[in-house]
């Protein structure tokens, strides 16, 4: 099913989405990878606020390549979503509702979604500079010494993924399988 959302996203919103789902994101997102994420997770872990609200946003997990000249953004491809995976459950407890990038997450991660009513997206690897297109303004927020890792606050416009994994846990990935082999 298409949907259209606008980001930030409420438990509403994240209720109605169901793993399969294609969905096409309006709003602020922000981008955080590796670097990023352990940067955040020390900060919590010592009481201190992450680099910016959690709650009700989505990561992006994103590490653009160098705007061109005339560009809002370079290259802008989903990365491998696992990497983040030792940080995800104390995101999603401090509010975080949605994650995009690629690939298979960890059971912990899986479980977190469910526990926090969030939702993991997954976007096309391999389409960054279509999906650069749908970036209409692109601000580095925190960690500007991380470079290319540094965190960004978007603003995008009908921003294509899929729902992989829903507020249920269940999982595109595996359900996909099981339709094929019969």
């Amino acid at each position: 099913m298409e949907k259209h959302i606008i980001a930030p996203i409420n438990d509403e919103i994240v209720n109605d989405l169901k793993a399969g789902d294609y969905v096409y994101i309006s709003g602020t997102i922000y981008t955080a990878r590796d670097a990023a994420h352990k940067r955040m997770y020390e900060a919590m872990n010592k009481g201190l606020e992450p680099a910016f609200s959690l709650a009700n946003n989505i990561v992006y997990y994103l590490g653009p390549s160098p705007a061109k000249e005339g560009q809002i953004i370079g290259s802008a491809g989903p990365t491998t979503s696992s990497r983040m995976d030792k940080y995800t459950p104390l995101m999603l407890k401090n509010g975080l509702k949605g994650m995009i990038g690629k690939g298979k997450r960890s059971a912990e991660v899986i479980n977190a979604i469910k526990e926090n009513n969030a939702v993991y997206f997954a976007a096309v690897g391999g389409a960054g500079a279509l999906l650069s297109k749908c970036i209409k303004k692109a601000e580095v927020i925190a960690y500007d010494d991380l470079g290319t890792e540094a965190i960004r606050k978007l603003e995008v416009e009908d921003l294509p993924v899929i729902v992989v994994i829903d507020k249920n846990g269940n999982n595109l990935y595996e359900t996909a399988i099981k339709q094929f082999e019969k």
